[in-house]
């Protein structure tokens, strides 16, 4: 297995992404890689405030990518002033959903192109580029697509739920509106038929709220099942919990263990391989899967990097086991 000083001169690699959990990988993944990066985002979350069309997965990538997050709240620009959401607030406006001041331009930036005609996907790319961001951003696909979260409430659109519930209401189900008649973008497809595509990442975003979504987009599971390069998934789960986010109680709910067990099962038929936590060694042999031990909490920068070397090199190690072969279910392993 090469080092990580020959992780970036071996091919191009697509990793498919949510919002914070996903992003800190996709930083690590943009260090080593650069412009052989491309990052497909998760659109599902996107939905219309104030009569401004609003990507909170999409805008959290661009800015943790081009070096713009808050990195104290997680989420949002850094430098951050409100004096928009106080305004609002006094003439009696919606703030239950809040917008700073810097994030506002991207909204009403991105609303004003998209009725001009130009598609999310150009606008995202045209704005990567004005960020420095060296790596590809794309959405998974230019259609409407809502997640949809059936609870002990009756149904609410996402955002509703996370941020306007902030997780509270009990969940049911998940279901993705739209999603039949949804499709992947040209850009996404000539990623993942790139003749030089070494690998395919699904990050450690929430497995029903961010990777789901862009399952369920026609097309995206057949690309995924018949991809000549190995499918890796980091778990979201480290010790029984998810360290950011809705996952571990969504999973309660949906009467599902949360255990890497139950993530592999879920990805099951999909990927190749799973990198857990290095805690939760014991038992991974028995996953039924080829499995590779990492540190997957990522605070620091270089934890990023670090987690994102293991991706590639375990990417590496699968290819070459499987090299000659046709894409078929790997056996159990652990590295």
């Amino acid at each position: 297995m090469k080092g990580p000083s020959h992780l970036s001169d071996e091919g191009r690699v697509v990793a498919l992404c949510g919002g914070v959990g996903g992003a800190k990988l996709a930083l690590g993944l943009q260090h080593l890689l650069g412009e052989r990066l491309t990052v497909v985002v998760n659109v599902a979350d996107d939905f219309e405030h104030l009569g401004l069309h609003i990507s909170p997965d999409l805008d959290t990538v661009l800015y943790t990518l081009g070096g713009l997050s808050d990195q104290q709240r997680g989420w949002g620009r850094s430098d951050e002033t409100w004096n928009f959401m106080e305004a609002l607030k006094e003439i009696g406006g919606q703030t239950w959903f809040s917008l700073g001041d810097r994030d506002m331009a991207m909204h009403v930036e991105r609303t004003r192109r998209r009725l001009s005609g130009e598609t999310l996907t150009a606008i995202s790319i045209d704005i990567a580029r004005r960020f420095g961001i060296r790596s590809n951003v794309l959405p998974i696909t230019n259609n409407k697509l809502s997640t949809i979260v059936v609870s002990t409430e009756g149904e609410l659109e996402f955002q509703r739920y996370f941020v306007g519930r902030r997780c509270e209401p009990a969940v049911k189900q998940i279901r993705f509106r739209g999603a039949e008649s949804a499709r992947l973008t040209q850009e996404v497809l000539q990623a993942l038929d790139a003749d030089d595509l070494r690998l395919i990442i699904l990050c450690p975003s929430n497995p029903y709220l961010s990777i789901d979504p862009m399952l369920a987009v026609p097309g995206t599971t057949e690309k995924l099942r018949a991809a000549r390069v190995p499918v890796v998934a980091i778990s979201p789960i480290i010790g029984g919990q998810a360290i950011k986010g809705p996952t571990r109680k969504i999973m309660d709910e949906l009467g599902l263990e949360a255990t890497n067990r139950e993530i592999a099962r879920h990805y099951a038929g999909l990927i190749d391989g799973l990198i857990i936590d290095t805690t939760d060694a014991e038992g991974a042999a028995d996953l039924g899967i080829d499995v590779h031990l990492a540190p997957t909490l990522m605070t620091e920068l270089q934890s990023k990097i670090a987690l994102a070397e293991h991706a590639l090199m375990f990417g590496n190690s699968l290819r070459t086991k499987r090299k000659g072969q046709e894409k078929e279910p790997l056996s159990g392993g652990v590295s």
